[in-house]
């Protein structure tokens, strides 16, 4: 596979906002943009202190604020993260003799079910854990999580920058571990605690706010690297140190104010994981992305329909069985059916639409490809004990 065929310089679409903070999305004509999407911009940007919202290709409604941009202001808005603070995607090389997928998608672990630090002391999986855990916070550790969320063995299929594969240490044919997973529970208490007083308003205490979602990006991280220790020990393999780990639901300090990621991604000089779908391709990319972008990137391919309409529609044309293998080979674990639906490939935009806006753009140049082997979802209940399936409901934390 080679790399996209795009046009150069075409203008990112500007569009008016009702303050002096300016719009910007980072989308060719061709992409599919909702009006919804671009009037939850424009409805940030006329918030107090907004400067500029930029978005990302892969835009879409979100609840509140659009998802997939990212949007600098004077003012923090805890809302503009959202509840999934420290939500990001990790990379992890792995070594495997002979990966047959349907072999290996049996012998992935629950990961639903919570790790325990008495019930579960002998882990080797703690192991990936350095420096304990995050405000001691141990709700749902461990666990992926629903939604979008995601553990995928996938292989490196198309080496597209040598040299820069070199630099990670990838080659052609080689095995990663892909985790898409956030702070779960944590997030979620940080921002009702604050939605419960101040609504969609700013932070009255920023440095009070700041500390605690940063104890949540640093779970998010911790936690991406319990659930690639725990696949890879039950897969029979050795775990390892993560060549990328982006999170994208974020708030940093930059240039004297906050800069608000929702589904955006690092994209000032960081190797990103722009995750497809569980029927397609992934890029690993090299951001180079500048101030009118926000320094950043999109995340993933970004949904075309709703949940509700991917469930309606996906039940009109596939059965459950058709799911759970996709049109590429790879096998999908997942024992909740309506989520089968909820995030079937059909339900997101193109991935490589998305890819070619962010190089037409030189937000981004794609450096390899991986193509999925087995995605897992949640546990296939059908087959895990039952002592397991009462941990996995009560393990599984809240988004």
């Amino acid at each position: 596979m080679s790399a996209p065929h795009l046009r150069r310089n075409t203008p990112p679409q500007s569009t008016p906002a009702a303050s002096s903070a300016t719009v910007t999305v980072y989308a060719s004509p061709a992409s599919w943009i909702e009006s919804d999407a671009l009037d939850q911009c424009r409805q940030v940007a006329a918030l107090d202190g907004m400067v500029h919202v930029a978005g990302m290709p892969d835009l879409h409604p979100g609840k509140g604020a659009p998802i997939g941009a990212a949007m600098a202001s004077t003012v923090l808005y805890p809302f503009l993260v959202g509840s999934d603070i420290g939500c990001g995607i990790a990379v992890f090389p792995i070594a495997l003799k002979r990966p047959v997928p349907e072999r290996l998608a049996a012998r992935f672990p629950d990961l639903d079910r919570a790790l325990d630090p008495d019930r579960d002391a002998g882990d080797p999986a703690w192991d990936a854990v350095e420096g304990g855990i995050p405000a001691g916070y141990l709700d749902g550790l461990g666990t992926v999580g629903r939604g979008n969320h995601f553990v995928e063995l996938a292989r490196i299929e198309t080496v597209l920058e040598p040299d820069h594969a070199i630099r990670l240490g990838l080659a052609g044919g080689d095995l990663v571990l892909i985790v898409h997973s956030g702070s779960r529970g944590m997030g979620e208490r940080i921002l009702r605690a604050h939605t419960e007083v101040h609504g969609a308003g700013p932070a009255p205490d920023p440095a009070a706010y700041l500390a605690m979602h940063d104890d949540a990006v640093r779970w998010g991280s911790v936690n991406r690297r319990l659930l690639a220790a725990r696949v890879a020990h039950a897969l029979g393999a050795e775990p390892t140190e993560p060549i990328v780990d982006q999170s994208h639901n974020l708030v940093e300090v930059r240039d004297g104010g906050y800069l608000h990621r929702k589904g955006a991604a690092p994209g000032d000089g960081r190797d990103v994981l722009i995750a497809g779908t569980r029927g397609t391709r992934s890029y690993l990319v090299a951001a180079h992305a500048g101030p009118g972008a926000n320094y950043s990137v999109a995340h993933g391919a970004g949904r075309k329909m709703s949940r509700a309409d991917a469930l309606r529609r996906g039940r009109a044309k596939h059965t459950v069985e058709e799911l759970r293998r996709t049109p590429l080979g790879s096998l999908v674990v997942c024992g909740d059916r309506q989520l089968l639906f909820e995030e079937a490939p059909a339900a997101y935009k193109r991935i490589e639409q998305v890819i070619g806006d962010l190089v037409e753009h030189e937000l981004a140049t794609p450096v390899a490809t991986t193509v999925p082997l087995v995605t897992y979802k949640t546990p296939d209940l059908g087959s895990t004990p039952p002592g397991d399936r009462r941990d996995h409901r009560r393990g599984r934390g809240r988004r």
